[in-house]
């Protein structure tokens, strides 16, 4: 009997509109380059991957019939990405790992990887490097992994036919963006080859019970490159954040199916690889031989994990028609609504001021618990009055010119006890009874009380 001939179609992946030809604009909204190649029926043999869904066979069943078994985790030898991970890898989980190049990706999974070999097998499966390229660096950063194995291939059913017959528990893919799958045409990379290869190992993965560990390039603006639904095939999506420049790398968890997220990881970069940086809030924090103007001490959160970080303020005349606001690592409209709070229930102007704001150490702050360590860092630049050395604040201003209270405060405070402060500025909401005895801590309900200090 002769196999079915397979049919190929074209979707624009901003409208949905389907076409039989590849065309430069889609005929329906009008978007260019927008059409991508897409599967409309089964080709020479059915699908062995899509014959059923990830879980396998479906059936209907009380949710209290199921059994609520723990995961089976296993630690990566990084104490900071096992944090990120929410304890360390689950067997049968597939976490995909973007970043810039040069970041670190390939060099953390190779760390990664000759930690687990000697514990779990692995597989490194390589789309980019050569063996001997990746043999290099393992020797470079002092890697000995007996039983890491190498394999370079780009063409997924190979892959997965040679991963079934070695059975590697944890299988490194460098990267998806350089896999094909011979059921489609196009060229590797675009987005339905990136959706279907993914398509397949997931399958292979949640079926077989192996652990995936995927590495995507991200576009010029920081985005994953490839179809959006990537991220939601996978369980766990980590992001390499860091400069060039700078030999601190974090590591952030923006999805994770078994763990917490908005969790970091903090690395640094050194001439043997990645070193997890126990204590990141050392990093974050300038000690100064004596007190400065412009800067304060804030407590702020990332994840579970409660962490110091330096806010700076530059308060200068503005010879401009419009006075600059400038923040780096903070929202520059929160700086404008802040910097109006101020002139409005403290009487203290800026019209006429540059203001720029820093957080030291390249770190992103996006909770409001940072608006009293802005307001304070800009109005002791203003001033040019330094705050205490072992002052930390925290906490968020209203429009109205009240302090509400944060999350966590209690762990905020141990932390920064912990690090040797003795003062804290902090709403009186979260004032608890428990509070240490190791701070003084100063509750405020008004902004205008934080004025005090000066």
């Amino acid at each position: 009997m002769s196999a079915k001939r397979e049919k190929r179609l074209y979707r624009c992946h901003e409208c949905a509109a389907t076409f039989p030809k590849w065309g430069g604009q889609c005929g329906e909204c009008g978007a260019w380059n927008s059409l991508v190649e897409e599967r409309a029926s089964v080709a020479t043999e059915p699908s062995r991957f899509r014959s059923q869904g990830y879980a396998g066979v479906s059936e209907v069943c009380a949710l209290e019939s199921v059994a609520a078994v723990s995961e089976i985790r296993s630690s990566s030898g990084f104490s900071e990405l096992d944090r990120v991970l929410g304890g360390g890898l689950v067997l049968g989980s597939v976490v995909l790992i973007g970043g810039d190049p040069g970041i670190g990706k390939s060099t953390l999974l190779l760390q990664a990887m000759a930690a687990f070999s000697g514990q779990l097998p692995g597989l490194y499966v390589t789309g980019e490097e050569s063996p001997q390229q990746i043999s290099l660096r393992a020797a470079r950063l002092g890697l000995t992994a007996d039983s890491l194995r190498l394999y370079a291939e780009t063409q997924v059913e190979r892959i997965l036919d040679t991963v079934g017959k070695e059975k590697p528990a944890v299988v490194i893919i460098d990267s998806i963006q350089t896999l094909y799958t011979s059921a489609l045409q196009s060229a590797p990379g675009s987005v339905s080859q990136v959706r279907e290869s993914a398509a397949q190992l997931v399958h292979f993965a949640k079926k077989t019970g192996t652990s995936l560990l995927l590495v995507g390039h991200v576009t010029k603006e920081g985005a994953l490159a490839g179809p959006r639904v990537l991220e939601h095939m996978v369980d766990t999506v980590l992001y390499f954040e860091g400069d060039g420049d700078n030999r601190y790398r974090m590591l952030r968890a923006v999805k994770n199916r078994y763990g917490a997220v908005n969790e970091i990881g903090v690395f640094a970069m050194t001439d043997k690889g990645l070193r997890e940086v126990s204590n990141p809030s050392s990093i974050f924090v300038s000690r100064h031989e004596e007190p400065v103007a412009g800067s304060v001490i804030m407590v702020t959160r990332e994840g579970s994990r409660p962490l110091l970080v330096e806010v700076q303020a530059l308060v200068a005349e503005s010879h401009a028609a419009n006075p600059r606001r400038v923040a780096v690592g903070l929202d520059q409209n929160r700086l404008a609504m802040l910097l109006a709070v101020v002139q409005r229930h403290c009487g203290v102007a800026m019209y006429d001021q540059d203001v720029f704001i820093n957080v030291v150490g390249g770190v992103r702050v996006s909770e409001t618990a940072a608006d009293l360590a802005i307001v304070l860092a800009t109005l002791s630049s203003l001033r040019d009055r330094p705050l205490p050395s072992d002052l930390v604040v925290f906490g968020e201003v209203g429009l109205a010119g009240e302090l509400r209270p944060v999350q966590n405060g209690q762990e905020r405070l141990r932390e920064a006890a912990h690090l040797g402060f003795r003062r804290a500025l902090i709403p009186r909401a979260n004032m608890a009874r428990q509070s240490t005895d190791l701070l003084d801590v100063q509750p405020l309900q008004r902004l205008q009380e934080a004025l005090s200090i000066f």
